[in-house]
């Protein structure tokens, strides 16, 4: 659970919505230090190839069923989301990509 601004944001409810874009082959939602909220929500996504996104667009996507506390603060483009051997996403290193882990 990510905790911003004293709100609670679940990282699957966003993560449900944000797969739901179609430049998103896979994403994932952690959180970062924030100095004004405690945390923000920073969105790491592997995109279709060929496709764009940029955090304006995504948050305009997102916006239509999330509340605005629970949109992300951050988008991450990488090529391809650390996975454990049974194929489970590590958050903890991608919270460490950028030295912001929460």
């Amino acid at each position: 659970m990510i905790i911003s601004g004293g709100e609670n944001v679940y990282p699957a409810e966003v993560e449900s919505v944000l797969y739901g874009h179609p430049a998103i082959a896979e994403v994932a939602v952690v959180g970062a230090r924030d100095d004004r909220w405690g945390e923000r929500v920073v969105a790491v996504a592997v995109l279709v190839q060929g496709a764009h996104l940029d955090l304006e667009e995504l948050r305009d996507f997102a916006g239509a069923e999330l509340a605005r506390y629970k949109l992300p603060l951050e988008l991450r483009i990488i090529d391809v989301l650390p996975r454990n051997t049974t194929g489970k996403v590590l958050k903890h290193e991608l919270r460490a990509m950028s030295g912001t882990g929460a």
